[in-house]
């Protein structure tokens, strides 16, 4: 019998460590529809969960996210055509050296002159950079990307040209309690075997005096090898999307003495900045960079889930 999925085939090594979002959801508000965080690590935590039938307080495994400084730079115009394609940047003149944009073209004073005809504009979105250089483990290289908007054009234009060049938090994002997607990249393994990449059954010693590897690579005809059978190759390093993971908690950077485990998070240290803390593990190691985005199925009447406690006791003999 075949082991492993099939869903998520064939593996490709990721590009880049920033993610990509391909879709975004239908949002009335004028808000950004989503953000960036680094994963910091695991914890359990207590909640009260009204969406459970017994609702009742209940042990969870929490991931934690600690935000860096964004800013919103710039923003993106698309024009009326089949495929939309860009047409118009307007850059902040003070935030735009940071990314690499010297000779800045197209200032905020440009938004007056496309409020008057916004006949030839399909949508706007928000050209955001994350700055990491203020958490604690010493990456100093910004990482710039795009976020879509909320509501019509008439208000993304609105909202976008009140908060060029200012800095977004979490909260003027998300909300707790709320049901987002996250998108971030899985840990790299390397080279892996048939064993650990698709966990088929290890062979007796006496069958071919080899242990593990496939018992049969496919049949006599058709002669050839079938991209179904199992082999080794690059495992992990892959884009992953989660869908409906719920926000329990948005914190500030003095709430985060109090979920700080003892001796430092595992590869990661203490969080000093704003921190998201997320029911339920997201794929990557600690130091990763994870997209969170507005949930685009999320489900209804999930209830209310009440974070009662975090845990605080230390990592370091797990």
């Amino acid at each position: 019998m075949r082991r492993g999925s099939l869903e998520f085939w064939p593996h490709r090594r990721a590009k880049r460590q920033l993610p990509r979002v391909r879709s975004w959801p239908k949002v009335a508000e004028p808000l950004p529809l989503g953000i960036v965080a680094y994963k910091v690590g695991m914890t359990h935590a207590s909640v009260l969960d009204t969406s459970d039938s017994r609702g009742g307080e209940a042990a969870r495994a929490v991931t934690l996210l600690e935000m860096p400084k964004v800013y919103l730079y710039g923003i993106r115009f698309y024009k009326k055509e089949e495929y939309k394609e860009p047409v118009l940047e307007i850059y902040s003149r003070e935030l735009a050296p940071r990314v690499g944009i010297k000779n800045v073209k197209n200032g905020p004073e440009k938004l007056e002159e496309v409020k008057k005809d916004l006949s030839q504009y399909v949508d706007a979105s928000a050209l955001l950079f994350a700055d990491p250089s203020n958490l604690g483990f010493g990456k100093k290289k910004i990482s710039r990307f795009e976020v879509h908007v909320g509501g019509s054009l008439e208000k993304k234009i609105e909202f976008l040209a009140s908060n060029i060049g200012k800095e977004i938090k979490a909260k003027d994002v998300f909300k707790e309690g709320e049901i987002v997607d996250t998108t971030s990249i899985t840990k790299g393994k390397g080279w892996a075997g048939v064993i650990k990449r698709f966990g088929v059954a290890r062979q007796v010693r006496k069958a071919t005096n080899k242990v593990r590897h496939v018992g049969t690579l496919g049949p006599w005809h058709p002669p050839k090898v079938l991209y179904t059978v199992p082999h080794a190759g690059h495992m992990g390093y892959n884009y992953r999307t989660e869908l409906n993971k719920r926000i329990l908690k948005i914190g500030t950077a003095e709430e985060a003495k109090n979920i700080n485990v003892k001796g430092g998070f595992l590869n990661y240290g203490i969080i000093k900045n704003d921190f998201i803390i997320i029911d339920g593990s997201i794929p990557g190691p600690a130091k990763r960079l994870v997209r969170i985005r507005k949930a685009l199925r999320a489900h209804k009447n999930v209830g209310e889930v009440k974070l009662l406690y975090v845990s605080t006791s230390s990592k370091q003999g797990a």
